[in-house]
């Protein structure tokens, strides 16, 4: 869970103000196009006690036969250690959340953000770009600093419970280098805020959201591109792992994807996690098939079919799309009621905040700081219209390896029930949890629909690969 909230291109860059925006966007799109998921988005991983690897790489399919899963299952030891770390999980994504909230309050209260502009303005004179090249990166290199301990003990937690093999001078420089990332974003889309808010005091809100638009999609391409290379190193597939190449290629070719052999890739996961994980990402000419190196040695090529079947389903299913639509949607909402909830706090806060009004550079302080508000109150929203899709894409997933795969039922059930143990997934999350945190369904609840779903043996028709 801690990985999911804190690693990755969106939290990376959380404190710039593209997160108000990619928090429901990429954020989501990301959980989708990288990670068949866990409880609350996670991405898969290897149990504590998987098989050695095959000589090939691949977890031998001989032993299949014996793992036959009947539901979702965990030893004592397994359950206390699930539930203690489901539960730091929730803890530090609460305390977070209030500890971001105090700090946008106490640098209102000491007025930084106003010392910040009064300083920027002194030195850019008239200039405005010259301006916000010097107060955005000043606002959110403070904002990341100051919450880089919550970061790093995220990290500890990971470790703690044996999910990250990453050394704290490798944490550190891609923490600098999503830093670095989020300063450029960041910048550009303050410049853009700051420019609209002047130009149209009273629908900048509009206004500005309809600028992210773009770049939303823009960074959608761009990531395989540029941002994930940064982080990992990608090989490709074909030249190490040319079967499993043969049966992913199998599945693209019954999902009806255009993703050549060309563009599909081994990712270098093992040198900071020991996390499995198998997805598409990109959006047209960038898209392309990632299979992480710790899913090779860990699962079948069977079972990592499955995975990528997943992942294909999102895309055949336009989910992306349909995602980006729906989450641009509700951001909206969240800029309009971010404006009125600003435009009443100025004239209130004036008088200790030191911020008169919309236009100043120092009010990104208030906006992001009902924003955040907002974006916490919509998650029931954001997390339900996830787990649909999720939903969604795991029966796609079993109805375009069957055929494929020998036992999709048992293939499906295995790879969730590997996730659920690694994971070390809450085996009974509260409604309440689930409801503000889940992103996929349930561990259990997915183990159990795929043991259970089988339209062929009852002579009905798949919900979404016909003709199978």
């Amino acid at each position: 869970m801690y990985r999911k909230l804190r690693f990755g291109v969106v939290s990376l860059i959380r404190l710039s103000f593209i997160l108000v925006i990619s928090a429901a966007t990429l954020g989501l799109v990301q959980a989708q196009t990288g990670s068949t998921g866990g409880s609350s988005g996670d991405h898969l991983r290897a149990p504590e006690n998987a098989q050695p690897a095959a000589p090939s790489g691949i977890r031998a399919n001989e032993s299949q036969e014996s793992e036959k899963v009947k539901g979702y299952t965990l030893t004592p030891e397994q359950r206390e250690k699930a539930i203690a770390h489901s539960r730091a999980g929730y803890r530090l994504y609460f305390i977070g959340l209030a500890y971001s909230l105090a700090l946008f309050y106490f640098l209102m209260r000491l007025q930084w953000p106003v010392k910040f502009a009064r300083w920027a303005e002194g030195k850019g004179q008239r200039r405005r770009f010259l301006q916000v090249v010097i107060f955005a990166p000043m606002f959110l290199i403070t904002l990341q600093v100051m919450t880089l301990p919550v970061d790093y003990y995220g990290e500890h937690l990971e470790k703690v419970f044996g999910l990250s093999v990453q050394s704290f001078g490798s944490w550190m420089l891609d923490w600098l280098k999503g830093l670095g990332i989020g300063l450029v974003i960041g910048t550009v889309l303050v410049w853009i805020l700051f420019g609209v808010i002047r130009r149209s005091p009273r629908r900048w809100w509009f206004y500005f959201w309809l600028a992210t638009i773009p770049i939303v999609v823009f960074l959608l391409f761009l990531q395989p591109y540029v941002i994930e290379p940064l982080f990992f190193k990608f090989t490709p597939l074909k030249s190490t792992q040319p079967e499993l190449t043969d049966r992913l290629e199998q599945v693209v070719d019954q999902a009806g994807l255009d993703i050549p052999e060309s563009r599909m890739f081994e990712m270098n996961a093992s040198t900071k996690l020991k996390t499995l994980n198998a997805y598409v990402s990109g959006i047209g000419s960038s898209k392309r098939v990632v299979v992480w190196d710790t899913t090779i040695t860990k699962m079948t090529r069977d079972e990592i079919a499955f995975v990528f079947g997943h992942e294909a389903g999102h895309y055949v299913l336009n989910h992306i799309p349909k995602v980006i639509t729906l989450m641009l949607l509700v951001v909206l909402v969240l800029f309009y009621v971010g404006y009125r909830l600003v435009n009443g706090a100025i004239p209130r806060w004036q008088h200790w905040s030191g911020i008169s009004g919309i236009s100043e550079w120092g009010s990104l302080t208030i906006l992001l700081f009902f924003l955040t508000i907002l974006s916490f109150v919509a998650s029931p929203i954001v997390n339900g219209i996830s787990r649909h899709y999720e939903h969604q894409a795991d029966i796609y997933g079993l109805e375009v390896t069957h055929g494929i795969v020998a036992a999709p039922a048992q293939n499906a059930a295995r790879a969730f029930q590997i996730l659920g143990e690694v994971d070390l997934a809450d085996p009974s999350p509260s409604e309440f949890i689930k409801l503000w945190l889940y992103s996929h369904p349930p561990v259990a609840d997915r183990v159990d629909f795929a043991l259970h779903y089988d339209p062929w043996d009852k002579g009905e028709s798949p919900e979404f690969v016909k003709g199978k």
